[in-house]
């Protein structure tokens, strides 16, 4: 018993001690363990700092003396100072009471110089790279830009630009970043291979695509130049192309380009399917939304049964449709197109289906790489903002506006979640390009008021300070001409998609026996309604002065044996100088393909101007004109235009026009006379008085050059013309014949060249029906277009 009541006693000792020592290891343990998670420092010390202050360094830092502080606030603190870019090195110890930051800072760089460039300037290369003057310099970074500066040269055709770099160290921690480039040869394009091709030629593809072969005018246009990023986009031109002429199979199988080391040029082979072409069969819309009645929406179907399948018309009912439904109180609508293929009647039946999409909120639009243009710019081509209900298809649209500003080389519109399931943020990032321009020119006109040599230069800003108005100053004049003037457009007036602008200009002219000169102003508003149509009011102010040539004056007096000038002339020159006040109004109908090179399409334009707001002039102007382009034959490009044009001026109040607001004739009413050289006219001395009506219209037929290379932009033409100019308001104390309608005809051929001094066009035309008093003109040389 008592060796067992011993044993009892031992182990109970034991436990005690066991009970005892096990809380006061593990305390222990706690305490070491919550000394290594958890700890307190006295004070931060900074070291290797040159640039930035110290306490700069510790307020980036949560850890502070006196407060508890763990090893992922460490890592934290590591990663904020990283997170500044000013520093490649960061360490943080703690050494007794002491929490010890060293640092080692990035060098600044005081200058970037570029050397060996001669086709890219140092402007353009320093937008290119992000070592920048003041910044901080990383051999990341460096690197990176040397990249940046080869692509900037395979941009202009020269792949095979050679880069290397060279750090000079200025002490104090500064460098200047040399980039020694080598530019090299410029590559061109030998040659562009359609394979796989039968409904269209390759020429008409080499006109749909930007990639261009080289010839001898590329050292101006730069269109030759092999990029793949510009290919890429070239195959989606092609797929719209077709897409929107019915072949809604169409694939690009390939394309690519092979430089020939030898030569330095590239042949770009582009092989496609084509498939077969389809017409719309049937054509519906439905809607899964009960209070959406489906055919009341038929009417801004812009898809027709029987129709050459179109993919822009299926893209523009969507958008209408969506606009539509959003408009009845359905934000949140999805129209959605379901195509149904009939192989072999050929037919793509569409239904338009609309249902409740999902609900989704715009919480924020973040716009990024916009260094010059101001962000409202951007923000502004949305119909969608912040709060607002996000309809996929506005923002396409909005994609396609800012591409269409012409501000940037390249958009991209994307997505990414909010911080609500039901929120996304709008991406928008945008490459901007060079919107200003400076330009000297020189032509060449037969007819006229400009007839003869000229010259112009100007200096145009489409994007001025970032705010994206118009300004374009402008001064030009030839051997009878002088012309100046300055014209600002804002296109986003009080906020709203109005243009609003002014234009400020004086213009001389001499004539035969006459000169003027015209200094004016007009304000202008331009509305529009809807894609396809637009309106413009202005108003318009100038006053016009008129003077004999002093070869026609003996002692400053008029004297008929010097010259023989009609009297409504001379009175019309002796009322001046005339102050006309008007207001004017136009609506235009736009539906071309292509402006610089019309296949398919209307232009119309009509438009009213009513002179007697003050001033001298008094009388209600109406003209109108149309162009209809069709395409005849694809194969061939032959594209048809049919055109016309009417026009009436009427006096009112003090009774007969002046002379000066009758209507001249030129080559844009008929080709083949000379400019003023139809209509009424004075039967003493043979001078053309104008006309108050006019009608005339015009048949060609446009086609391309054999031979010529497509990238020359030469198309020749056949055409017909026919025009009358008639009425008279001048006094009846002039004698004038061919006051009657009596109608003018030619015929000829014609040569058009979309040059880089933009659309010049050489007639010839051969009268078959004139009157004894016209004066003809067969050949007919300028810088103009048909529209």
């Amino acid at each position: 018993m008592k060796a067992a009541s011993k044993f009892l006693s031992a182990a109970s000792a034991v436990a005690l001690s066991a009970a005892l020592v096990v809380p006061g290891a593990l305390a222990v343990q706690f305490v070491a363990t919550s000394a290594a998670e958890a700890a307190v420092v006295s004070r931060v010390e900074v070291s290797g700092n040159q640039r930035v202050d110290a306490d700069t360094i510790r307020n980036y830092v949560s850890i502070k003396p006196g407060k508890a502080f763990s090893s992922s606030d460490i890592d934290d603190a590591v990663k904020a100072l990283f997170g500044t870019g000013l520093f490649s090195d960061v360490q943080i110890n703690q050494v007794g009471s002491t929490l010890v930051i060293k640092v080692s800072e990035y060098q600044v760089v005081n200058q970037v110089l570029f050397q060996g460039n001669k086709k890219l300037k140092d402007n353009a290369l320093a937008m290119a790279v992000q070592l920048k003057p003041r910044g901080t310099f990383s051999q990341a970074t460096l690197d990176a830009d040397v990249e940046a500066v080869k692509a900037a040269y395979r941009r202009i055709g020269r792949d095979d630009a050679a880069v290397t770099t060279q750090i000079m160290d200025l002490g104090d921690n500064r460098v200047n970043v040399v980039f020694n480039i080598n530019e090299g040869d410029r590559t061109q394009i030998a040659a562009i291979n359609f394979v796989g091709n039968s409904a269209y030629s390759s020429r008409r593809l080499s006109d749909v695509i930007n990639t261009k072969r080289s010839t001898w005018l590329s050292f101006v246009l730069r269109d030759d130049v092999y990029d793949q990023d510009k290919l890429n986009a070239d195959q989606e031109l092609l797929r719209r192309f077709y897409y929107n002429h019915g072949y809604a199979d169409f694939q690009v199988v390939s394309a690519v380009g092979e430089l020939d080391n030898a030569t330095n040029k590239y042949t770009v082979t582009i092989t496609v399917q084509e498939g077969n072409r389809y017409t719309f069969g049937d054509v519906s819309v439905e809607s899964t939304i009960p209070e959406v009645d489906s055919k009341s929406l038929e009417s801004v179907v812009e898809t027709r049964k029987g129709d050459i399948y179109n993919a822009k018309n299926v893209e523009d009912t969507i958008i209408a449709l969506t606009e539509k439904v959003a408009g009845s109180g359905y934000a949140f609508a999805q129209v959605t197109p379901r195509g149904d293929r009939n192989f072999e009647n050929r037919t793509i039946s569409v239904v338009y289906t609309i249902d409740q999409g999902t609900k989704a909120y715009v919480e924020r639009i973040e716009i990024r790489g916009n260094d010059r243009t101001r962000d409202y710019v951007i923000r502004r081509e949305f119909d969608v903002s912040e709060g607002d209900a996000f309809n996929q298809v506005l923002i396409q649209r909005a994609k396609k506006r800012l591409e269409a500003l012409d501000y940037f080389e390249k958009v991209e519109v994307s997505t990414v979640p909010g911080s609500q399931p039901d929120q996304v943020v709008l991406v928008v990032d945008v490459v901007e390009k060079s919107t200003g321009e400076f330009s000297v020119g020189a032509g060449y006109s037969t007819g006229g008021d400009t007839a003869g040599p000229s010259v112009e230069g100007s200096i145009t800003e489409r994007n001025f300070l970032g705010r994206g108005q118009f300004i374009k100053l402008s001064a030009g004049g030839g051997k009878n001409s002088r012309d100046y003037s300055l014209s600002f457009t804002e296109p986003y007036f009080l906020g709203r998609r109005i243009a609003a602008g002014f234009d400020i200009y004086q213009r001389t002219r001499d004539y035969s026996d006459y000169n003027s000169e015209t200094l004016g102003a007009t304000v202008r508003f331009g509305l529009p309604i809807t894609d396809n149509i637009s309106t413009q009011l202005a108003y318009n102010i100038s006053q016009e002065k008129y003077d004999l040539d002093d070869g026609c004056k003996t002692d400053g007096i008029y004297d008929p044996a010097k010259c023989d000038v009609s009297q409504a002339i001379l009175d019309g020159i002796d009322e001046s100088p005339w102050l006309k006040s008007s207001v004017s109004l136009g609506l235009l109908y736009n539906t071309i393909d292509d402006m610089k090179n019309p296949h398919d399409g209307i232009y119309a334009n009509v438009s009213t101007e009513f002179a007697g707001l003050g001033g001298d002039a008094k009388y209600v102007k109406v003209t109108a004109r149309g162009s209809y382009y069709q395409t005849l034959s694809e194969q061939l490009d032959l594209v048809g235009l049919i055109s016309g044009g009417a026009g009436h001026v009427q006096g009112y109040s003090s009774g007969d026009l002046r002379i000066f607001d009758q209507f001249q004739s030129n080559d844009r009413m008929i080709r083949g006379f000379a400019y003023g050289g139809i209509g009424p006219a004075d039967i003493a001395t043979g001078d053309h008085l104008g006309g108050t009506t006019y009608f005339n219209a015009s048949a060609e037929a446009q086609f391309p050059l054999p031979v010529i290379p497509e990238s020359f932009g030469l198309r020749g033409a056949v055409f017909a013309d026919a025009a009358t100019l008639y009425g008279s308001k001048i006094d009846t104390t002039v004698t004038q014949v061919s006051t009657d309608m009596e109608w003018r005809a030619s015929v000829g051929v014609g040569l058009m060249w979309a040059s880089p001094f933009g659309p010049i066009r050489i007639d010839y035309a051969v009268p078959v029906k004139k009157e004894d008093t016209d004066d003809t003109q067969e050949f007919n040389f300028g810088i103009s277009t048909r529209f």
